[in-house]
């Protein structure tokens, strides 16, 4: 049984894919047969490669049709093409990252059993090792003449149609046959690749020191946000699955690294959309002796390099083709002016809780459950002003009730030095000049505590190692932390499951 992809074939049906395995699974009995379990049957432990598919096409991409080179090549890659004919049969091999090479098997090299062998043998989906010459096929394909083949593992389940679209639930559910069958979901692993390794490269440009902080935790802390709660049997305690890194970064600049980051997991009991999992890659960083506005410039330099590691420019095209230009310096806005002016109406930090309720009510803007004057300024912010932002823009000085870890401004009363970076209309990254005052921050945990008990689920709890730390004095501080998923999708255009190689789905 052959199997050849067709432009616009439908997908098989349930009883396709189930006669297809037993079939397919027939094969693997006859392979164990003929080689027996020991060899590895239909699963060789190895195969003789001598060289990779992508390396053959960067050596000899561009021989002329017809070009023989008298170089002998064992190589090994997934069948996803295959065309049978009577004494010549023609394969594609894949590799990992997509390269392909043309398989020719024909009775004049291998003889008869063994082309036998392969069109009795030989599925879509089997990984395959051929050795044989390097050659250009007539038509001017890069191809192996083969001489010698073997199954290198052999597929029971049928490939999809490589020539219909995954759809998005499918890829993510399915995301090996995603990497399979879609060049740009093959990409976006590498993109991912490419930003992790040059966000090291920039923080090692500036002495900054990587580390690993807990991820299971005695009281989550950080963030406002709902944590995951697990039990540990070996302490017989409950633990939470840590919502944000920066209480034990902050303990190590204490302890005295000036300079340090973390790229880790993060994990919160929250909803699922567009730009938010459950679980996400986290990226925060905290420097001594600089503010929120060195850490807003740390931060662009931060993206500005990832986007030249992904895309060689500053200017990344999107999945859908749209441009979107991160070069350039970005622009820095303030929330209260910004908002006064889109809302048409003077807002401060002085404006009382009923006016800004009037003005929400005015807009049909839905008011948080647990509404302060913060929150209620934030929520109008984002109705009033965020859809009008194009560019990249740090959005500056926050209220003092939603900022808890933040220092107070040096100059505006009543709010903090707070910046959150938005880019293609999403929040991306939030950097602060860190509160290092113990007492202060005392009292900020303990307004907190408070917004606990009337039932906050998302507000800080006291964290008394950490004051503890405070006391012994850390220094002026910029922190920053931003999303490594979001600033995927901010330099390709892609949704939140698309970043995440394996993303959590009911």
């Amino acid at each position: 049984m052959s199997e050849t992809p067709v432009e616009n074939a439908p997908e098989p049906t349930e009883e396709d894919v189930f006669e297809q395995k037993a079939v397919r699974l027939a094969k693997r009995e006859r392979l164990i047969a003929e080689r027996g379990s020991a060899a590895g049957g239909a699963y060789p432990v190895t195969v003789p490669v001598t060289t990779t598919i992508p390396a053959l096409r960067a050596e000899y991409g561009e021989l002329e049709a017809g070009a023989e080179t008298g170089v002998t090549a064992g190589v090994a890659g997934r069948v996803v093409f295959s065309r049978n004919t009577g004494k010549l049969c023609f394969a594609s091999l894949q590799s990992g990252d997509g390269s392909r090479i043309q398989a020719m098997v024909s009775l004049a090299n291998v003889g008869d059993e063994s082309l036998a062998r392969w069109k009795e043998l030989v599925d879509l989906g089997d990984h395959v090792f051929v050795s044989g010459e390097v050659i250009s096929s007539r038509r001017g394909e890069l191809s192996i003449m083969v001489t010698n083949w073997e199954i290198a593992a052999k597929a029971v389940l049928p490939l999809p149609n490589l020539y219909t679209e995954l759809s998005e639930e499918g890829r993510v559910r399915s995301r090996f046959l995603d990497l399979i069958v879609r060049d740009q979901a093959r990409a976006t692993v590498r993109s991912r690749a490419k930003v992790n390794a040059s966000l090291r490269a920039t923080f090692d440009q500036h002495d900054f020191v990587e580390v690993e902080t807990p991820m299971l935790q005695v009281q989550p802390g950080g963030a406002t946000a709902r944590p995951f709660i697990t039990h540990s049997n070996a302490f017989d305690t409950d633990l939470y699955m840590r919502i944000a890194p920066e209480l034990y970064l902050k303990r190590a600049v204490v302890g005295g690294i000036d300079r340090v980051f973390e790229i880790n997991r993060n994990f919160r009991n929250e909803g699922a959309d567009s730009t938010h999992s459950p679980e996400f890659a986290m990226l925060e960083a905290y420097q001594a002796y600089t503010d929120y506005n060195g850490i807003a410039d740390l931060t662009q330099e931060l993206i500005q390099n990832a986007a030249m590691a992904v895309a060689g420019d500053t200017k990344v095209t999107w999945a859908d083709g749209t441009v979107y230009d991160l070069g350039g310096q970005w622009d820095r806005v303030s929330m209260y002016p910004s908002l006064s002016e889109a809302a048409g109406v003077e807002v401060t930090p002085d404006t009382p809780l009923e006016e800004l309720l009037k003005l929400a009510e005015a807009n049909d803007v839905d008011v948080p459950s647990h509404a302060t004057h913060g929150k209620l300024v934030e929520e109008l912010w984002e109705h009033f002003v965020k859809q009008h932002l194009t560019r990249p823009t740090f959005v500056m000085d926050f209220p003092v009730d939603t900022s808890p870890l933040v220092r107070e401004h040096r100059s505006i009363p009543g709010v903090v030095e707070k910046w959150d970076l938005y880019v293609r209309g999403f929040e991306l990254a939030t950097g602060y000049s860190e509160l290092v005052d113990p007492v202060i921050q005392r009292e900020r945990f303990v307004e907190q505590a408070k917004l606990a008990d009337r039932g906050d689920d998302e507000a800080m709890r006291i964290d008394e190692e950490f004051l503890r730390a405070l006391e012994h004095g850390m220094p002026p501080t910029g922190g920053m932390g931003m999303g490594i998923d979001r600033l995927l999708m901010a330099i390709t255009g892609l949704g939140i499951r698309e970043t995440i190689l394996f993303p959590l789905v009911k």
